[in-house]
């Protein structure tokens, strides 16, 4: 029987690799660091880094915006350790949570990011999400979401039945996370981001299955 990892267990024991690996194996990400460092405003002070993991993305956009106030949000705390020994004298306020349940607040950020962590979970725990970052952002802010998508629903749909079967033979609930990738279609990643209330919603960056979009509230 195939098994998959919970989602915890999988990233704590690939701490330690899991920069090279990113950087170096995943196709796109490398490019997509650094130009999603780009599109940060310049007049952002303030961030929202869903599933931040080491700080990858942190790392270019501090390049740019060194004094920018980070929040931080990740499942793992090894993760956050090593985002933290990075970036000591950073301003971050690094939470240890799921982002489907900590609060972010209301009309806070300047700006909103997530790189390569959304593609485990289906359409309605997304939209879901997006309704509360898009509550989170200031009016006049954007969201800016890398992520592995793919292009046609076949695709889509075959990853997401696979999840199901092994979840089914495994007897596991879907609210537990366990690591498996259901990456979504552009198009229907565009569809939840303005279902959620975002207006604009464009793709800027897609290098292999590496897929940077940009939407605004």
């Amino acid at each position: 029987m195939e098994t998959i990892e919970k989602m915890t267990d999988f990233f704590t024991s690939r701490v330690e690799g899991y920069d090279e690996h990113m950087l170096n194996t995943v196709e796109g990400c490398r490019d997509a660091y650094k130009y999603m460092a780009t599109l940060v405003p310049d007049t952002a002070q303030s961030l929202l880094d869903l599933g931040c993991g080491t700080g990858l993305e942190l790392d270019e956009i501090f390049k740019i915006h060194p004094t920018i106030l980070v929040t931080g949000i990740d499942l793992t705390q090894a993760m956050l350790d090593k985002l933290r020994q990075k970036h000591p004298q950073k301003n971050m306020n690094l939470l240890c949570g799921s982002y489907f349940e900590l609060p972010f607040g209301s009309n806070i950020f300047d700006c909103a990011v997530s790189f390569q962590t959304l593609h485990h979970f289906t359409h309605e725990k997304k939209t879901g999400l997006y309704r509360k970052l898009y509550d989170a952002l200031k009016t006049g802010s954007i969201y800016i979401e890398c992520d592995y998508m793919v292009e046609s629903q076949e695709a889509e749909e075959l990853y997401f039945r696979e999840n199901e079967r092994i979840r089914r033979e495994m007897g596991l609930s879907d609210d537990e996370f366990y690591h498996y990738d259901t990456p979504c279609t552009i198009t229907n990643q565009i569809t939840m981001l303005k279902t959620a209330g975002f207006s604009n919603v464009k793709q800027v960056f897609r290098e292999e299955n590496t897929t940077i979009l940009v939407a605004e509230k």
